[in-house]
């Protein structure tokens, strides 16, 4: 995730239920992989810059002040790009629910989250 610098600002207040970053985005960066949580909803909201936000419906363009959210259990894969020369800055907003799993749509990638860490494994549940 080269470009990309997060700011854990939910654990900086010792936020135990949802967890808040305030993202920026270098250009030519990615958020993540695109992913889908199985039980965490995700919310982001757009301060700075002009994100493109990638789903399964598509690409969008974002401006600040514009939000998206994702219902967990959907499997609707997402990330925002930054396909311009100026820096990205946003909010992002996800709950802590015991038990996720994230599924990436375009990789050989799972996560599972044990124990409030991220665990990464190929989609057949070898690990890397």
């Amino acid at each position: 995730m080269t470009g990309r610098v997060k700011r854990a600002l939910g654990d900086i207040f010792g936020l135990a239920n949802f967890g808040i970053n305030l993202t920026s985005l270098a250009p030519n960066a990615v958020s993540a992989l695109r992913h889908a949580h199985t039980k965490q909803d995700e919310f982001v909201y757009i301060l700075k810059g002009h994100p493109t936000l990638h789903t399964d419906e598509g690409r969008t363009v974002l401006s600040p002040g514009m939000c998206a959210g994702f219902k967990a259990g959907t499997g609707n894969g997402h990330c925002l790009i930054n396909e311009t020369v100026e820096e990205v800055l946003f909010l992002e907003v996800g709950d802590r629910t015991p038990g996720d799993e994230g599924c990436y749509p375009d990789d050989d990638l799972k996560a599972l989250l044990v124990d409030g860490n991220w665990q990464f494994l190929h989609k057949n549940g070898a690990s890397y």
